[in-house]
């Protein structure tokens, strides 16, 4: 007999997000190197939701990082001004439901968060290296070869941007439940999509996590010519 994975409840989620937001405000307070740093914390489901404003990419690499390290987080999204700058956002195949509301929507059809309708087959209407963050959430289980979209995601994006990744997890029921996915997705997914042989589109994973029902991903593309995750980093997320 085969027994179901079950994932983490909604009321059990409530609770280990109010456990992250209290140890996670007291760490950074406490952190010599992030005290000082105008940034707050809230956790959604187990992601990480980082706001406030910091004067250098790295302070927020730091943050990103630091939070990152918690049991339970399974991803960190932020809304983080970096320089007084804003970040630029994609929300890809976003429907009627962006991820943050000044996020540019982007889908093939029109529908209620929608700013921008494209056939993303081939390829986003957008300039290389001109975006701070992919939001991909429930996208590519319902793409039989995603990997070109992948592609060019890692050509839009500025050196040190984030594609996020949420899609159904394999074993959990809702990933074949729905007749139009097409393609089911693990963790180690990611560690494929992070060195392919062959490509030269090559991810850092930042983060990967796993509830029991959905899979993320946090992947930052690697430059022409920059080394690989150590196989310390990639046994953070990956057998």
């Amino acid at each position: 007999m085969t027994v179901a994975i079950q994932p983490i409840s909604a009321g059990r989620h409530d609770r280990l997000d109010r456990h992250l937001c209290g140890t996670v405000a007291d760490a950074l307070a406490h952190d010599r190197r992030t005290r000082e740093l105008d940034v707050g914390v809230e956790f959604r489901g187990g992601v990480a939701h980082v706001t406030g404003s910091v004067e250098h990419a790295a302070e927020l690499d730091l943050v990103r990082e630091f939070v990152g390290r918690f049991a339970g987080v399974l991803a960190v999204w932020d809304r983080v001004r970096v320089g007084g700058r804003a970040p630029v956002a994609l929300d890809i195949g976003c429907g009627d439901s962006k991820q943050y509301p000044d996020n540019l929507g982007v889908d093939l059809r029109p529908a209620g968060a929608v700013d921008l309708v494209a056939d993303l087959s081939g390829g986003m209407p957008v300039r290389d290296g001109s975006v701070d963050r992919v939001f991909a959430v429930h996208v590519l289980e319902h793409l039989v070869d995603f990997l070109p979209l992948v592609d060019d995601c890692h050509r839009v994006l500025r050196p040190g941007g984030v594609l996020h990744v949420m899609s159904p997890w394999w074993r959990f029921v809702n990933a074949v439940a729905d007749p139009t996915h097409v393609r089911l997705l693990d963790t180690q997914t990611f560690k494929g999509i992070c060195d392919r042989p062959g490509s030269d589109r090559r991810w850092y994973p930042r983060h990967v996590g796993c509830d029991g029902a959905s899979v993320f991903a946090d992947l930052t593309p690697l430059p022409e010519g920059a080394p690989p995750p150590t196989p310390e980093h990639l046994a953070r997320f990956f057998d």
